[in-house]
């Protein structure tokens, strides 16, 4: 009787959409999310599916992974809840070979393969009738866009391959046949089979750890499989694998380290605190509702700082720096157990509700666990980044605004920019000063158990916001500029910027550099965001003479800190500064961070004849080894 109930709201809930193609559909897990799925601010524009008639709720995928041919093929099997009346189920794809589709009964069912276009690849379309259930044979392409299949050279270890996916925003479609749209949120399970000695991970319950690292299921001769278990529905970007030579160290009862054997030590111990991480985000903002927590270290080709996949974050080896300095990112990671897994963008005009939130909440933990001062310093840098950010989207542009108006034709990547995060994070900052910290914490754990495990828009905050913050107070409304901030381009008068006492030290003797002075000897001892700061300040024209004395005294070149290294090469090259090639060489083809990557053969291309042919050539050596995030973005830089 439920069931029927439900199906026949999501029914009245579809047609009430007047022939519009809203999002909607019907229960996901124990939540109704239809009034907001049905809301037109909730229409994703970058998926195929039209989750009123038919949506997915839950993928059990049974893959092997064959690392001669570079595909993942098996099956994946969907379950569907339906309108009445509603015959077809619609479907993202990109670059799959489907060999068939059935029902429950194995019954082969009516399916087709629409034209694919560059962005979004191609819709497959199911008769599913009656079905209720949908298996779905298939592989992948030894080019999905979101895997990226590494040789034994290019892991730490030497020893064996190694396989890692990136689904955000809308790759995961390159390796699952589901409906990918982070409004549709679906629980799943997997049996991955793999060969052996090669340890399978995914974002979910089962992984192994310790003592049970060497085993998994017995699967025919030379291979195993892991299986995996994900009972509460995410959005189907947040699915994630990780396949290779993967060992484990604990950090506490619900935390420890995955990495590959040859970083593990490393990889641990910077990440030690892991479990205080926990506990400070939890004392700040309610319960942590996964279960575990771990972080996987991955090689360096991994294109982001960081991935919130539920369970297992996927890290870059380029925050290890030895002292923690860069820990930060863990912070940020985490608290988007909160803000983006918990309660997620309904579509990718909103990212903002990912990051802002979460960029706001790393800056919390940081405070919790390492004090006000080093939080400043961070804040006080991500408004910069903030400005720089602002700037290149055209000061007063469209993409400068919060809610986006994203188009068909734009892929969701184009809105990934840092005014999601630090002009998010910063209205949030905004507000917390407005009403007081403690109404404002008040407040946001109670937005985060409202919404959990539901698809939010940014019109759907702000009535939260009025209802249960401002509650009709017009003064306050009035002060905060809510639609200002969220619809309309720029920085609001009223943004609230952290300044860190740190940083005016610091930027006399960026001064006093820059005018012919020795480096300040304090500065060789300062802490990591002092030193980017001092090199972010440094005119942009500098002497030979005056590099020459600055590398020499701060070891710039050799530095094994990826944020100060990335600060110095970007001086470097503004500079044409040719002592630095070697290390923007080995610094470009050693990682491929995409926010460290994009931005230096960006700055390379602006140096007409000096800088062209240095990042041509180096672009020809990295570009193998970058995952299609970074390479799909720096094509048009180097190439175009």
């Amino acid at each position: 009787m439920l069931r029927f109930l439900l199906l026949s709201l999501m029914a009245g809930l579809a047609a009430c959409s007047a022939g519009t193609e809203t999002a909607g559909g019907p229960e996901t897990g124990d939540r109704m999310v239809a009034t907001v799925l049905t809301t037109p601010e909730a229409r994703d524009v970058h998926s195929y599916a039209r989750p009123a008639e038919a949506r997915v709720t839950h993928v059990a995928l049974d893959l092997n992974a064959d690392f001669d041919k570079r595909v993942l093929s098996g099956t994946a099997r969907l379950d569907i809840q339906a309108a009445d009346g509603a015959k077809q189920i619609v479907l993202d794809t990109r670059d799959l070979a489907i060999e068939a589709v059935t029902d429950s009964a194995g019954k082969a069912l009516n399916w087709k393969l629409g034209a694919a276009d560059a962005v979004h690849g191609a819709p497959l379309t199911v008769d599913i009738g009656d079905a209720r259930q949908v298996t779905i044979r298939y592989a992948t392409s030894p080019n999905a866009a979101a895997l990226q299949w590494l040789t034994p050279a290019q892991t730490a270890g030497k020893q064996h391959p190694f396989l890692f996916s990136q689904g955000q925003a809308i790759l995961n479609r390159s390796w699952i046949p589901t409906q990918d749209s982070p409004g549709i949120r679906q629980t799943w399970e997997a049996r991955v089979t793999v060969p052996e000695p090669l340890v399978a991970l995914m974002s979910a319950d089962g992984n192994v750890a310790a003592d049970a690292m060497a085993k998994g299921e017995g699967a025919g001769e030379g291979r195993r499989a892991f299986s995996f278990v994900m009972d509460k529905p995410v959005a189907p970007y947040l699915i994630a694998i990780a396949v290779g030579d993967i060992g484990f160290q604990s950090t506490g009862p619900r935390t420890g380290v995955f990495a590959e054997p040859a970083t593990l030590k490393a990889s641990a111990a910077e990440f030690a605190d892991l479990e205080k991480f926990v506990d400070a985000a939890e004392s700040l903002y309610g319960p942590y509702r996964w279960g575990r927590y771990d972080v996987i270290v991955l090689p360096p080709s991994f294109p982001f700082g960081g991935m919130e996949n539920p369970l297992l974050t996927f890290a870059t080896p380029t925050v290890i720096a030895g002292d923690k300095s860069l820990v930060s990112l863990i912070a940020h990671e985490l608290a988007h157990s909160w803000s983006g897994n918990l309660v997620t963008n309904a579509t990718w005009d909103d990212f903002w509700l990912n990051e802002g939130f979460t960029s706001y909440f790393e800056n919390r933990i940081m405070e919790a666990l390492y004090g006000k001062r080093r939080a400043d310093m961070e804040a006080d840098l991500a408004w910069t980044a903030m400005q720089d950010a602002l700037k290149a989207a055209g000061g007063n542009g469209p993409d400068t605004q919060l809610h986006l108006n994203l188009t068909a034709d734009r892929d969701p990547d184009e809105g990934m920019t840092q005014v999601a995060y630090d002009k998010g994070a910063t209205f949030l900052r905004t507000l917390e000063q407005a009403v007081g910290r403690e109404k404002w914490d008040a407040y946001l754990r109670g937005y985060f158990d409202r919404h959990a495990f539901q698809p939010q828009t940014s019109k759907g905050f702000l009535a939260d916001l009025r209802e249960h913050l401002i509650k009709g107070d017009k003064a306050l409304e009035d002060k905060l500029q809510l639609d200002r901030w969220v619809y309309q381009p720029g920085l609001p008068d009223n943004a609230v910027r952290v300044a860190s006492d740190a940083f005016p030290a610091v930027d006399k003797a960026a001064l006093a550099f820059a005018n012919g002075l020795p480096v300040d000897g304090a500065v060789a001892q300062a802490t990591t965001w002092e030193k980017v700061r001092f090199l972010d300040s440094l005119p942009r024209t500098l002497s030979r003479e005056r590099l020459d004395t600055l590398d020499r005294a701060l070891g710039l070149s050799a530095s094994g800190n990826s944020e100060v290294r990335f600060a110095w090469l970007k001086l470097a090259i503004a500079n044409r500064y040719d002592p630095a090639v070697p290390s923007i060489e080995q610094f470009l083809t050693s990682q491929g961070r995409r926010k460290f990557v994009l931005p230096l053969f960006t700055a390379l291309m602006a140096q007409g004849e000096w800088g062209q042919p240095v990042a041509r050539r180096i672009y020809a050596k990295a570009r193998p080894g970058y995952h299609s995030v970074t390479s799909g973005s720096v094509d048009g830089v180097v190439k175009g």
